[in-house]
């Protein structure tokens, strides 16, 4: 048995950038305050909705440094610390260890992409000069490629390789994973509208875009789902469906930080080459915000 990560919720936390364009680092603080002040059980930073491949090595290693001195233990600080270059993605995990953190995310090699075997041979490098837990990240809308659960189950073998952000949105390959690794891989969704499915079937929790504007929200939504309470899970998830939605009418973290911005927490624009909604896509957003007063704002 592999002893989960976290269980419950983890957000894929925004990075805010001044109107420089440079990191904002006292946004930065405030954000994992109020994530630490409304259960979240788990921060990512430094992953997709956090723009690390806009970041410079520089900036990375900042965030982390942060972060990490930031939560002081209180909860998991997992770095995003994949590439689609295995000696690349090995210097991250190196960088985010150094920092601190408690695990690394590494996402599936894209562009470049490999195979089943290749995936198998990339991540057992990373795992053999790591000292600290890997969960992977697939993700094939981003990378063009999918993890079958054969191959999750070899690469559950390693000690390392403690389970995988599942986002390929195929809840009968999340069914035959757990089935076939058990206890020796832990599954957390990719995908906030798949949180509850997926614990249900054995899921450890959720790595979410939409707890960046909603944390008490998705905790709640993942203790409930895990004490068993299905009731609840499913009125939470319905309840909160089309702003988990709304959060993906653009590309990720566009509309994300959008709505942080509508709550009072400007996290600025996204770096290029992701630009900002349109001025109609903004306003259908706030709509949809204002349907949940009780979400923080500040």
């Amino acid at each position: 048995m592999k002893q989960p990560i976290f269980t419950g919720s983890a957000v894929a936390l925004v990075t805010p950038f001044g109107p420089d364009g440079a990191v904002d680092y006292e946004m930065l603080s405030r954000l994992i305050d109020l994530h630490l002040q409304n259960g979240t059980d788990a921060i990512v930073l430094c992953a997709t909705t956090g723009e690390s491949p806009t970041l410079t090595s520089q900036e990375y290693e900042e965030v982390l440094r942060r972060g990490v001195r930031q939560v002081n233990g209180r909860i998991p600080v997992i770095a995003g610390a994949g590439s689609n270059s295995t000696a690349r993605a090995l210097e991250l995990c190196q960088t985010a260890e150094a920092a601190g953190v408690d695990a690394l995310l590494a996402v599936t090699p894209y562009y470049n992409k490999t195979s089943q075997a290749g995936l198998v041979k990339h991540y057992t490098y990373l795992a053999d000069r790591v000292h600290k837990p890997i969960i992977l990240y697939n993700v094939p809308s981003r990378t063009g490629l999918n993890v079958k659960p054969a191959t999750y189950k070899i690469l559950s073998e390693h000690p390392l390789l403690n389970g995988v952000k599942e986002a390929n949105g195929d809840i009968t390959s999340v069914a035959e994973t757990i089935a076939l690794c058990g206890d020796a891989f832990n599954v957390y969704s990719g995908n906030d509208d798949q949180a509850y499915p997926i614990i249900a079937l054995g899921g450890k929790g959720v790595i979410s875009v939409f707890a960046n504007c909603a944390p008490r929200a998705m905790h709640d939504l993942c203790v409930a789902a895990l004490n068993g309470d299905r009731e609840t899970a499913m009125q939470m998830e319905s309840k909160y469906l089309p702003l988990m939605d709304a959060l993906f009418m653009d590309v990720n973290p566009i509309p994300v930080k959008e709505a942080m911005r509508l709550l009072g927490f400007d996290c600025g624009i996204c770096r290029l080459p992701l630009i900002e909604m349109e001025e109609s896509a903004k306003a259908a957003l706030e709509q949809v915000l204002a349907r949940y007063p009780e979400l923080p704002r500040n």
